[in-house]
């Protein structure tokens, strides 16, 4: 089918996408048809399939996006950590998780709650990079437990432990809340240090 006019890949592309994740998150994926998609982005149905193979690639495609730009993200940030120690890695790195992960509430809870809908080789793509994310923090922990730094037994459990507290925030958080987010950075600060003994 052709494309609407007026619409052109570099901004409907994106609307497509910024839809999908809106009403994946809201509805669930396997609840959202791709003409719900096309209303949303006030585009005839057929039309969406110029930006997009079909709904398993745009749920791949939004996972796998988001992942990339906490990895990216998280490698920009450990750069200006040249020379600091594990604790101050592992500070780092909570405060990192906290404020990227609030400002993308959507993907992040699209990217917990359907994984389970991709497909085996989407997930496995997905599960890998996941993986990679995790090895960043079971890595300082490491550091830091050989070091003398933190006092954990088993860092890669320790990590994904530490992942799932962290992103837990996104279940409550709210910007008009009591707490401001620097403040709620320090008390997970607190107590990821105290789960590590540093």
């Amino acid at each position: 089918m052709a494309r609407t006019q007026g619409s052109h890949s570099d901004i409907t592309g994106p609307k497509v996408r910024d839809a999908a994740l809106r009403l994946f998150a809201r509805h669930g994926y396997a609840a959202v048809s791709m003409r719900q998609i096309a209303t949303e982005v006030g585009v005839q149905a057929g039309a969406l399939y110029n930006y997009t193979p079909d709904k398993q690639s745009l749920l791949f495609d939004l996972l796998k996006a988001h992942m990339d730009d906490l990895l990216a993200g998280w490698a920009a940030a450990a750069q200006r950590l040249q020379g600091r120690d594990a604790r101050a890695a592992l500070e780092a790195f909570t405060r990192f998780h906290i404020h990227f992960n609030t400002k993308r509430a959507d993907a992040v809870f699209i990217s917990y709650m359907e994984l389970r809908n991709l497909s085996p080789s989407n997930f496995d793509e997905i599960g890998a990079l996941r993986r990679d994310y995790e090895s960043c923090l079971a890595d300082i922990l490491e550091a830091g437990q050989h070091d003398g730094v933190f006092n954990i037994r088993e860092p890669r459990i320790t990590a994904m432990a530490l992942i799932a507290m962290l992103t837990g925030v996104n279940t409550w958080y709210r910007e008009q809340g009591r707490l401001s987010l620097p403040e709620v950075e320090t008390l997970y600060w607190n107590m990821v240090r105290q789960t590590v003994g540093a």
